[in-house]
């Protein structure tokens, strides 16, 4: 477990850019993998984007590709979530996670330890 903290969500108009980061405690990020999913309102939690351990390694949802990219800082403990050209329907609470395993599809499942999430609302 480790406890992680989102910032820089808000409301931004469609075709605009965000970067939403989260800062993690402790000494360990470096042996993480860290996640980056969305919930919006009556659908399931899913996962954008994903970085490995070093950061070698990313998983991007074919919904954001070429659009979102995933980043991280060992050396200050934050992952970052650069998302450009928004649309409408990435509206949604966007939620840090932080899990021991890789794997080539993320899933909830496979990461122990969550932020409260921060509110992306992209406007028409």
């Amino acid at each position: 477990q480790v406890p992680l903290v989102e910032s820089g969500g808000g409301l931004v108009q469609a075709g605009g850019s965000l970067r939403i980061s989260c800062a993690a405690s402790g000494r360990t990020f470096s042996s993480f993998v860290m996640g980056w999913f969305r919930q919006a309102p009556g659908k399931e939690r899913e996962c954008v984007a994903a970085i490995s351990w070093s950061g070698g390694t990313t998983y991007y949802a074919d919904s954001v590709k070429g659009r979102f990219t995933i980043s991280r800082d060992n050396d200050k403990n934050t992952v970052y979530l650069q998302m450009n050209s928004l649309k409408p329907e990435d509206t949604a609470v966007y939620y840090c996670a932080a899990g021991l395993r890789w794997n080539i599809r993320p899933v909830p499942a496979d990461f122990g330890s969550w932020g409260q999430g921060t509110q992306v609302t992209v406007s028409s």
